[in-house]
């Protein structure tokens, strides 16, 4: 079973966070399940850039699930070590920031990342479904 924990784990082994994350969110919409998120991920190594981010990010994105999963949310993702200090935002582009401060999920606003509001949509969500 693929868990949230393995996202630093590949990470660790060198795949990109996004494809890892990603990987993530096919196999929990394929079949959500609070196990999947229960185990905390070990803090990504320092040498990572942007560690506190993806850091606050896993919190983030676990708490989003569980809330739109009616799952419950692990106690791991209120640590005070999953919150960013300084603001990041999902895109570099100034023209951007207006829509991802008013976009961003809660989840992701309270620990000051800001994304879009589709940040965790996959295709793997709507399998099953007739379009």
């Amino acid at each position: 079973m693929m868990t949230l924990a393995n996202v630093v784990n590949d990470v660790s082994s060198g795949e990109s966070f996004p494809v890892a994350l990603g990987n993530f969110l096919d196999a929990f919409y394929l079949a959500p399940d609070e196990a999947t998120l229960r185990d905390e991920p070990v803090r990504v190594s320092v040498q990572i850039a942007r560690s506190l981010e993806m850091d606050a990010y896993l919190a983030a994105t676990a708490e989003r699930l569980a809330r739109l999963n009616k799952l419950n949310i692990p106690t791991w993702v209120y640590e005070p070590e999953r919150y960013l200090h300084v603001p990041s935002f999902g895109s570099d582009a100034a023209a951007l920031r207006a829509t991802l401060l008013l976009e961003s999920p809660p989840e992701f606003r309270a620990r000051n990342i800001f994304v879009t509001g589709n940040v965790l949509t996959r295709a793997s969500q709507h399998h099953g479904h007739a379009a």
